[in-house]
């Protein structure tokens, strides 16, 4: 509960279709697509924490002009400082020249990141380091405009090894180990080699080396880049990319897993990671959005053609159930309506818990993203409290007198707002002791709303480490002295690392591990780990396709309730006073609440990708070793 978890990287990208003058006459300003990105970017700020970029391309400028502008950030406030910087430039170069304000040809000619088309990210990284160097988007450079490619993405490769190798096999060094870079480089690769062959056949058509550039412009197919590039792929991505003389794709993976959404008028071509953020920058309705199809890219050419393009075959639609129960904004239609119904679906294991017993129950939440969920179980639980109502009317008939009726009428559910975050307070003193004090002060409490006969529900979007839960959360809530405090978490178990995107690489981490090997342990199985370890030994020399997840197996003994009893114990303190259990979701509520996102390899060990196998089985391998390394 409320353990920080390393979000998944956000894209924005705007290209505009008409002349900059249109927007100045339209929308009162030629900076109509630099704002409308500054928009996107902050509104997917929950998706990036550490890093941002931003990079423009300019598409009718003399040479020697630059035509491609970009600029990153690792700041603590990434995307304000990327656009005070935008705004410090362009003020800077209305001092030197204010008579240029309404010109808006001259200021397409000579000021920095003013242009056509604009890619922006957001990024909290999971892959190497949180260096500048590592923040996206990331420049692929040529003096040939159609060989210079930004590259930018919301994407994990489980095979970035096997990417490396390949590069080097093509004959290239490439400068740094990161997927990102591979990635780019693979592409770099084949938009080379396609505008190299189009140079040739311009030359035997009789075109000069500059004439032959308008008809590589025009003939290029990303289509056949990105399919080359992306053959050997495994991994989870929504990919973006500019071409320096004006073309753009978005790529996204055959089995959907990273979300991509799109809109196009007349006006403009956008796309973003979250479907609402392009509803709200642009004020249109949700039906107007797209959903870029698995396995296609979405084009856009230089003259302003669109076009959806199948890159590799569609798999089966494995889009990430936990991206929408803990990353994507809440404010999404669907999204909304499958995070109240996790809240709904787990609350029959919580009337359980607390023995139907609402009216000596309050319920509350922890943080604040797990407020969606929380509104279905009060919904549930008012339902249920309908429900006794009507029974105890119906019971007492006529012998019912009305003041009676109006006290049973009168019972409500006891919503509270138990706990609030300070977002002032900061850990700053190094010594642990001393941090575990201060950790236990992040959130201020609410007396006088629990009563010491009351169990305390508290629901929260997931509970990954434990950690939080232990160190504090619980011993503040404990201060109001409730009867039994209930941790409830919207989604299922978390055993098995993510390798797509999300920053939960190690699976000893997670408290639902712990958990099975101390259950092993107590019960004499712990033989079992061994035997796992030597299953995934055996399997290393193996194909990706080849593997099986044998570490299923260290779970397979026990039911979810008994895991989720000796996290419950695990949690608990001495100084502890209230009885604590611990619900999670059920597999079975998940699919149910989210039926068309049935992404649950973190849940289930289902990986979509064979790429995810190996770095399941190479997780277990570096547990058992006491090997720090990520598994991919």
């Amino acid at each position: 509960m409320s353990d920080a978890i390393k979000h998944e990287c956000g894209i924005a990208l705007v290209r505009l279709k008409k002349p900059l003058q249109f927007y100045k006459d339209k929308y009162g300003s030629a900076f109509y697509g630099i704002n409308k990105m500054y928009l996107l970017m902050e509104k997917q700020h929950n998706r990036g924490q550490d890093g941002a970029g931003f990079a423009s391309v300019k598409f009718n400028v003399e040479p020697g002009t630059r035509y491609v502008s970009r600029i990153r950030s690792n700041k603590s406030q990434p995307i304000q400082d990327i656009f005070a910087q935008i705004n410090e430039r362009i003020n800077g170069v209305f001092e030197n020249f204010p008579e240029k304000k309404n010109d808006v040809a001259w200021q397409e000619e000579n000021m920095p990141y003013i242009g056509n088309l604009f890619l922006g990210h957001v990024r909290y990284g999971t892959f190497g380091k949180n260096s500048i160097e590592s923040v996206h988007p990331f420049l692929r450079q040529s003096n040939w405009k159609h060989k210079n490619l930004i590259v930018a993405g919301n994407f994990n490769m489980t095979n970035s090894n096997q990417m490396l190798q390949e590069l080097v096999e093509l004959g290239q060094h490439p400068k740094e180990f990161t997927d990102t870079v591979t990635v780019m480089e693979k592409i770099g690769h084949f938009l080379e080699d396609e505008v190299g062959k189009l140079y040739q056949k311009a030359k035997k058509k009789g075109l000069n080396k500059r004439e032959a550039s308008p008809f590589i412009e025009e003939n290029l197919s990303l289509k056949k880049v990105l399919k080359r590039s992306s053959k050997n792929w495994d991994g989870g991505y929504a990919m973006a990319g500019l071409v320096g003389h004006g073309d753009a794709f978005v790529l996204r993976d055959p089995n959907g897993i990273r979300p991509t959404f799109f809109y196009e008028d007349d006006e403009v071509v956008v796309v973003a990671s979250e479907r609402p953020v392009i509803q709200t920058v642009f004020n249109i309705k949700i039906d107007k959005v797209k959903e870029l199809e698995r396995g296609h890219a979405l084009i856009i050419k230089k003259s302003g053609e669109v076009s959806i393009k199948k890159v590799k075959e569609p798999k089966d639609k494995k889009s990430c159930s936990f991206e929408r129960i803990y990353f994507s904004r809440g404010s999404d239609a669907d999204i909304y309506e499958e995070r109240k119904n996790l809240g709904k679906y787990v609350f029959p294991q919580v009337l359980e818990s607390i023995n139907s017993d609402i009216s000596n129950s309050v319920f509350s939440f922890i943080p604040n993203t797990a407020e969606t969920s929380f509104y279905g179980m009060t919904e549930a639980a008012e339902d249920l409290l309908n429900q006794q109502k009507t029974a105890k009317i119906l019971e007492g008939g006529k012998s019912l007198s009305a003041q009676k009726v109006t006290e049973i009428l009168s019972e409500r559910p006891r919503f509270e707002k138990i706990a609030i975050k300070d977002a002032k307070l900061r850990t700053f003193i190094a010594d642990d002791n001393s941090r575990d004090d201060l950790v236990e002060h992040v959130y201020d409490i609410t007396y006088g709303v629990v009563k010491p006969t009351d169990n305390l529900v508290i629901i929260d979007d997931s509970i990954v480490r434990g950690t939080t839960l232990k160190k504090s959360i619980i011993k503040i809530l404990d201060r109001l002295q409730p009867k039994k405090i209930v941790v409830v978490s919207s989604a299922p178990q978390i055993r098995y690392p993510d390798c797509y995107g999300i920053d939960m690489a190690r699976i000893d981490a997670f408290i639902a591990f712990k958990a099975a090997l101390e259950l092993l342990k107590e019960t004499n199985q712990y033989h079992i780990i061994d035997e796992v370890y030597k299953k995934c030994k055996a399997q290393q020399s193996k194909e990706d396709v080849d593997i099986v997840n044998h570490v299923k197996e260290v779970y397979k003994p026990f039911t979810a309730d008994q895991i989720s009893a000796k996290i419950a114990q695990m949690l608990k303190t001495e100084e502890i006073n209230a009885e604590v259990e611990v619900i999670y979701q059920t597999i079975e509520g998940l699919h149910k609440a989210c039926p068309n996102h049935t992404g649950d390899w973190y849940f289930t060990g289902n990986y979509p990708t064979p790429g995810g196998m190996r770095v399941v089985n190479q997780a277990f391998i570096n547990f058992y070793e006491g090997n720090d390394e990520r598994a991919y």
